[in-house]
C-alpha cells in the first residue's frame, strides 16, 4: 500500500481526517469569520459553492469548536425530501420525538428552539441545512414561517442554508423573496488558491506523517491546473498521483506522475 511505501500513517487527502487539522485556506479563515459575525448576531447565513469546494468540511470545522454549553448544533441533509420529511428529519435532529401532524410539528419545531434558547439553558441552535438547493418553494416558506419568532423580532437560533450556487436561482423567485430579505450574511466557497496548493499538499502529508514533502513545486502547479484548486478534487488526484507513484516506485511526484494519476482518474 502506498501509505507505508510513503511512511504516511494513513491516506492524508482522504476523507476520515481530524477536523482540527483542517487547512486553515483564506477561504476557510474567511468563512469562519463571517460565521463568527452570525454567531453573535444570530439569524440565517448562507453558505454556497460548486460540489466539493468544502462547504461540509467548513461546517464541520466550525462546529467542532462550539462550545456545547452555549450551542447546540443540528445537521440535516435536505436531499429529496418532503415537506414532511423536512419536519420529521429538523425534529430529530432537534432530539424530539416527531408528531403525525404537520401543524404539531411546527410548533414542535418552535418551541425546542425557544426552550433552548430562552429557558433555563440558554442555548443557541445552530442549525444546518445542507443541499438547500434541491428543496421545494414550499420548503422553504416553510423554513421562513418555522424561523419567525416574537413576531420576527428576535432570532433565537444561527440557520444555515448550504448548498449549490442554484439556490439563488430559487431565491431570486418572488414568492421566496420574503426569505431572501432575512438572510443576513452569505459565503461562496471558492476553493484553494493557486499559492496555497503547495502548502496544502505539505501540510497534509505532514499530519499523516511524512517527513518531506512528496510532491515537487511543478507536480503542486499540475494539480492545481487540473482541478482549478477544487478540494476535493485536489485530493482526488494527489491520493492517484501517490498511488501510481508507488506503482512505479517513485519516492517524489513530479509533473508527469500528476498527468499519469490524472488518466487513472479519468472515466
Amino acid at each position: 500500500m502506498f501509505t507505508q511505501f510513503f511512511g504516511l500513517k494513513y491516506n492524508p487527502f482522504g476523507k476520515e481526517f481530524d477536523i482540527s487539522d483542517t487547512y486553515e485556506s483564506n477561504d476557510i479563515k474567511e468563512f469562519k469569520s463571517r460565521f463568527k459575525y452570525i454567531q453573535s448576531s444570530r439569524g440565517i447565513f448562507l453558505l454556497m459553492g460548486e460540489p466539493g469546494t468544502g462547504k461540509s468540511t467548513a461546517l464541520r470545522n466550525v462546529t467542532a469548536g462550539l462550545n456545547p454549553g452555549l450551542y447546540k448544533p443540528c445537521y440535516f441533509t435536505l436531499s429529496t425530501v418532503t415537506v414532511m420529511d423536512f419536519y420529521r428529519g429538523l425534529l430529530m435532529a432537534l432530539g424530539e420525538i416527531p408528531a403525525n401532524r404537520k401543524v404539531t410539528m411546527f410548533h414542535q419545531i418552535q418551541q425546542a428552539i425557544s426552550s433552548l434558547y430562552y429557558d433555563d439553558q440558554k442555548i443557541t441552535p445552530v442549525i444546518m441545512l445542507d443541499e438547500i438547493q434541491l428543496v421545494s418553494n414550499g420548503i422553504l416558506e416553510d423554513i421562513r414561517l418555522l424561523f419567525s419568532f416574537k413576531m420576527d423580532s428576535e432570532n433565537p437560533f444561527v440557520l444555515i442554508l448550504a448548498g449549490q450556487p442554484q439556490i439563488r436561482n430559487k431565491l431570486g423567485l418572488s414568492v421566496n423573496s420574503p426569505l431572501k430579505q432575512r438572510i443576513s450574511i452569505k459565503h461562496i466557497m471558492q476553493g484553494l488558491k493557486k499559492d496555497e496548493i503547495e502548502d496544502y499538499l505539505a501540510t497534509r502529508l505532514k499530519v499523516a506523517g511524512a517527513l518531506e514533502n512528496i510532491f515537487t513545486p511543478a507536480a503542486a502547479e499540475a494539480i492545481y491546473s487540473v482541478s482549478k484548486g477544487i478540494p476535493r478534487l485536489v485530493n482526488n488526484l494527489a491520493t492517484a498521483s501517490l498511488m501510481y507513484a508507488y506503482s512505479k516506485r517513485q519516492e517524489s511526484i513530479d509533473e508527469e506522475t500528476v498527468y499519469q494519476g490524472q488518466r487513472d482518474l479519468d472515466i
